[in-house]
């Protein structure tokens, strides 16, 4: 399970009252800087945080930090770029990110790096390949976070610079980010359809060996009218469905629950993920014999959710969407 940097006290909550149900964490509290450094997202932690983040560690359960490009609220694709493309500033990346491992006893880095370029793609593999070798030299575990596509071109340059089939062969984990379908700045639509992640899946499991791919499960999802729709938690569409008088409405063809309502002149809607849901996509991973899930939770979850994955899953660390703006 993730625990994003912006949410410790939350995702501390969800590791203690859910140790039994989890294999690992994944803290997302690293960052790549414009400068290429990589840095702690709370280089001033307060003693909560400091607090949470003990816990965490202390759960017993396996740690795999994530290491994102995302620093002070936006994606930095131009140290990632640098890095890349210049064989001396790649080797030092990849001993900075051996040595936070060694250093603090992590069971192995997740890399989470986005919006790179289909140019990038050549020396993405290279880069995961020696990073690969460098983690393993100090037994430590390679996960790489993916987007989700449904061919090896995808539908976007981030898409083209991701090579499944190499990354796979380099990493011990591949983590599949099967969801927003629909995102913040795009129409109103589900999060994560059934019949996206099945294809999703489908294409994935003929390049990654399906015992290396871990499957991520949403468990939120977007509230949207003007502008950029805000992320919402399960727990806060409930919230805005009984405030406004919504019905919620089940949706046959994707899978996932929606509802509709105004605020003053103002009309909304809101896609989100339940448990039962989620439960379609535990089913799908099932049917594909991948390794297991993960799940991104954005907030208060139906609590009906743990019971289903009890059920199908042991959940395995977790990459999430961006953070919020």
């Amino acid at each position: 399970m993730s625990v994003p940097y912006w949410n410790l006290a939350d995702g501390a909550a969800k590791v203690g009252a859910h140790a039994r149900t989890l294999t690992g964490t994944s803290p997302w509290v690293y960052g790549v800087r414009p400068d290429g450094e990589i840095s702690p997202h709370l280089s001033n932690p307060s003693a909560e945080d400091t607090k949470n983040l003990e816990s965490i560690y202390a759960s017993g359960l396996t740690t795999i930090p994530t290491v994102a490009n995302h620093f002070d609220g936006g994606w930095q694709y131009e140290p990632i770029s640098r890095m890349l493309h210049d064989p001396a500033v790649m080797r030092d990346h990849i001993e900075d990110l051996t040595a936070l491992a060694v250093s603090q006893n992590f069971a192995g880095i997740d890399i989470d790096y986005e919006e790179l370029r289909a140019v990038d793609r050549t020396a993405f593999t290279e880069f995961m390949t020696r990073l690969g070798e460098a983690l393993h030299s100090k037994g430590k575990k390679l996960a790489v976070t993916v987007s989700a596509k449904t061919s090896d071109a995808g539908n976007s340059e981030p898409n083209r610079a991701q090579d499944y089939g190499a990354i796979a062969r380099a990493a011990d984990e591949v983590r599949v980010m099967a969801y927003d379908y629909h995102w913040q700045t795009s129409e109103p639509g589900p999060v994560a359809p059934g019949f996206w992640v099945r294809d999703v899946l489908a294409y994935a499991t003929t390049q990654i060996e399906p015992n290396k791919i871990v499957l991520g499960v949403p468990a939120y999802g977007y509230d949207w009218s003007v502008g950029v729709a805000p992320p919402v938690s399960w727990a806060r569409a409930h919230e805005l469905s009984q405030q406004h008088n919504a019905e919620v409405q089940w949706d046959e063809e994707s899978e996932t629950p929606w509802f509709r309502y105004w605020e003053g002149d103002t009309e909304h809607t809101v896609w989100f993920e339940n448990a039962y849901s989620s439960a379609v996509k535990f089913q799908l991973a099932r049917e594909f014999g991948v390794r297991g899930v993960y799940l991104w939770v954005f907030g208060p979850e139906d609590q009906l959710l743990w019971k289903k994955i009890n059920d199908d899953w042991k959940m395995l660390p977790c990459p999430g969407p961006p953070p919020p703006r």
